[in-house]
């Protein structure tokens, strides 16, 4: 089965691909192209949309004018139906073209090419000028636009062929793709690409056939030609070198190439031994810091190679620090916040932040923004300014363990010592609360309508705290029903004394008591009385009351995990070196958790849970007994294995 190191070389092979075609077009500068220059300025003589020859300028006319008239001659001689015949004649020592004794153009030393002579070059264009007429002629015979109409119908059909072809292995192929490779991460998934690549073959597809059948027909070609001409166009000159719309393309298509294999060399570089063994955050900040550089020497290098004097920018460079100090200081602080942010480093991807109303963990700091995926699976952009602007509550920072305060309250009169007892019973069989340090009951005092208590635990995870709460919340409760314990709630006593209030008060209830019931028999009449009313729940069908489904780490056999952990299949328990520092008999944190989402069918949040769940009851430990159990490149080992260490710890 391939590999995500299949997945990761295909990815790379395409944007290499890109990237030195991308290249070749960016080299690809010739004089009548990109670098126009003044004294070499050549302009094409045309038939039918196929490039002749080139002719140069004159110091009376310039090299379009001559092109144009030539290009006018050809075309009404074509159009005239008349046999065309092309002499050469010699006029002020210089060879003239001549078309049906119409001149055509005279060949000058600005036409000559090094090392030809006027008269070779005469008649290497009297040779293409009558090639190129017979094959204008022929083209528009009848028989050759019949041919050319089938041909196009064939390519036509083929296209669509293999249009659909295509769109067929865009439907299936991703999933059987995906199935091969697996996904290696959650940001890149290889159906996806194999699907742009498929798109992008289709475009491909369609392009090279509208361009090859343009060029069966004459007036098509005609029309392709003009077209394309257009986009090499000079439209402004900078430092003697005219630039056209074809290449602002080349050097936008260079950029764009420029970005994919910078961020594919920054996402080898967080893949790469460098950087295996440090955190997620560390690899952020460096691949961004990295991804700055080289896309900052990459503009300059793609600008000098196409002729684009860098320090002339210095103008647009002024321009932009007036914008930034008027409509774009917002983005400019952003900017320089993610710069920050990235050096000090007060938030990490990864972190569980609370910014404002915003409660979630980071899931990627970018240049302007960051991203915040809320518990609601929810992602939120916030700007980088936020972050130094406001208060952020950082859970992980430094360690993530933290505590949790929740309020409970009992009724006036119930024992206290039973009070404490209950609470502390509900919090130390949770599986997420920490052992050390210990769970602790505060008496925060009176209440108006109940004696106040305060529940302390700790938690090394905090984006479920909310989640930990409630399952605290749900145990508290049941557990002071078990222990008789009132929960109260607002009430007011009323007092009124007065002599006549009874006996009156008795008349009115009697009045509006209702009846009893009867049921009327043959022989009489029966008074049923009344029972007392059943208990809220007893009313309910079993079958319609909620019960939780045991969660995973009620299901599992610790015995029968840890046998398998080691076992045959389980964790790669080997000998390890990390800094200068030896390690045996140790596994790799995040290993152990991919292992546990494969064979225990568990999500990350189970497997993480699972982990502290061993650490927990003292089967597992991290080496240095510095860290919870976590997601990430720490070790860890089975305290069984303990007994085979070397009395240096190590």
């Amino acid at each position: 089965m391939l590999t995500w190191r299949s997945h990761f070389q295909l990815k790379g092979v395409l944007i290499v691909f890109t990237a030195i075609i991308a290249l070749l077009l960016l080299l690809s500068a010739t004089p009548t192209q990109a670098h126009l220059t003044v004294g070499t300025t050549k302009a094409p003589v045309v038939i039918d949309g196929k490039v002749l020859f080139e002719v140069g300028e004159l110091e009376d006319f310039s090299a379009e004018e001559r092109a144009e008239q030539a290009n006018t001659v050809l075309d009404e001689e074509i159009e005239s139906g008349k046999p065309i015949q092309a002499k050469i004649l010699i006029k002020d020592k210089l060879p003239t073209i001549r078309i049906n004794d119409h001149h055509l153009l005279t060949v000058t030393k600005g036409d000559v090419i090094s090392g030809v002579e006027p008269a070779e070059l005469s008649k290497d264009w009297q040779q293409k000028i009558e090639s190129g007429i017979e094959q204008a002629k022929y083209e528009r015979t009848p028989a050759y636009q019949s041919q050319a109409l089938i041909t196009s119908l064939g390519v036509l059909a083929l296209a669509i062929a293999t249009h659909f072809g295509l769109w067929w292995l865009c439907r299936h192929l991703p999933s059987q793709w995906v199935r091969w490779l697996g996904r290696a991460s959650t940001s890149h998934d290889p159906g996806k690409i194999v699907s742009l690549v498929l798109v992008c073959l289709q475009l491909g597809l369609w392009v090279g056939v509208v361009f090859y059948l343009t060029g069966l027909f004459p007036w098509f070609r005609h029309w392709r030609y003009l077209l394309i001409s257009n986009f090499r166009v000079p439209i402004f000159t900078q430092n003697e070198n005219s630039y056209s719309i074809w290449d602002l393309l080349v050097i936008l298509l260079a950029i764009i190439t420029l970005w994919l294999v910078v961020r594919w060399l920054t996402q080898l570089l967080k893949k790469s031994p460098l950087l295996q063994g440090a955190d997620r955050g560390v690899q952020e900040t460096v691949a961004i810091l990295v991804q700055y550089i080289l896309t900052g020497l990459g503009l300059i290098i793609i600008l000098q190679i196409r002729g684009l004097d860098v320090s002339s920018l210095a103008i647009f460079a002024s321009v932009l620090g007036v914008g930034i100090g008027f409509g774009l200081q917002n983005l400019a602080n952003n900017f320089v916040s993610g710069l920050v942010i990235l050096l000090e480093r007060p938030i990490r991807v990864g972190d569980f932040v609370n910014v404002g109303d915003l409660v979630g963990t980071v899931e990627r700091i970018g240049s302007r923004s960051t991203e915040i995926r809320t518990l609601d699976q929810v992602t939120i952009i916030v700007p980088n300014s936020h972050f130094l602007e406001k208060e952020v509550v950082n859970w992980n920072h430094g360690d993530p363990v933290s505590r949790l305060h929740l309020s409970v309250g009992v009724a006036y009169g119930s024992n206290i010592k039973k009070v404490r007892a209950a609470i502390l019973d509900a919090a130390i069989h949770h599986p997420e609360v920490l052992g050390h340090p210990q769970p602790q009951v505060w008496f925060m005092g009176f209440g108006d309508n109940s004696l106040d208590f305060e529940l302390l635990v700790w938690n090394c995870d905090p984006p479920h705290q909310f989640r930990l709460k409630s399952d605290l919340y749900y145990q508290i409760e049941a557990s002071l029903r078990r222990y008789g314990i009132e929960i109260p709630f607002p009430q007011r006593d009323l007092n009124v004394r007065s002599p006549q209030l009874e006996e009156a008060l008795a008349t009115w209830m009697k009045q509006q008591s209702s009846p009893p019931k009867q049921l009327y028999y043959p022989d009489g009449v029966r008074v049923i009385e009344s029972s007392d009313p059943a208990d809220a729940e007893e009313l309910i069908p079993e079958y319609l009351i909620p019960t939780e489904q045991k969660n995973l780490l009620e299901r599992v056999d610790l015995d029968a995990l840890v046998k398998q952990m080691r076992g045959d299949g389980g964790l790669e328990i080997i000998d390890r070196k990390y800094r200068l520092k030896f390690y045996r008999k140790c596994f790799v944190g995040f290993e152990a958790v991919k292992w546990l989402m494969k064979t225990q069918k568990a999500t990350q949040v189970e497997a993480i849970r699972l982990g502290q769940m061993l650490v927990e009851q003292k089967i597992i430990h991290h080496v240095e007994d510095q860290h919870s159990f976590k997601d990430g490149y720490l070790f860890y080992r089975f305290y069984i294995d303990e007994d085979l260490q070397s009395p240096n710890g190590t």
